[in-house]
């Protein structure tokens, strides 16, 4: 994602409304990286991680015939990492510390995953339409 894009300035904005958060990660489904906002994390291990997490969400969630996959909140002794599905085919990490009210993340945080799910469809739409003509066998780029 370049320095100004959508999911970008998304992710950017959710950490100015979450006091201590210490990153946010955006990554699609099967672990790539799509935007971060990190210090201290390698980002690209993180989207994997990210989508590792979905994948046990997922089986958990099936196993008790629970419906889709929505979140999940990971709680250790200095903070949180919290997983959300943005989307069909993006996820929404957020790193906090400890102080973090678990609360206010989920009231910030799920709104801002259906927005980064919505401008990821954008995006994925997009790039198809750039890259293929309508002509059956002819490439725009």
């Amino acid at each position: 994602m370049t320095p100004d894009s959508p999911v970008l300035a998304e992710i950017r904005d959710l950490r100015l409304r979450l006091p201590h958060v210490l990153g946010v990660v955006v990554a699609s489904v099967d672990g790539l990286l799509i935007a971060q906002d990190t210090h201290g994390v390698e980002p690209e291990v993180f989207a994997a991680m990210s989508a590792a997490q979905l994948g046990l969400g997922q089986q958990t969630v099936a196993a008790v015939r629970a419906g889709e996959f929505r979140e999940s909140v990971t709680t250790a002794t200095n903070g949180y990492v919290a997983t959300f599905a943005a989307g069909a085919s993006a996820l929404l990490t957020v790193i906090a510390g400890r102080e973090l009210n678990v609360a206010r993340l989920h009231h910030e945080a799920r709104p801002a995953a259906v927005r980064i799910g919505e401008l990821v469809r954008q995006a994925e739409q997009r790039r198809t339409t750039e890259q293929y003509d309508p002509s059956p066998g002819k490439r725009t780029r």
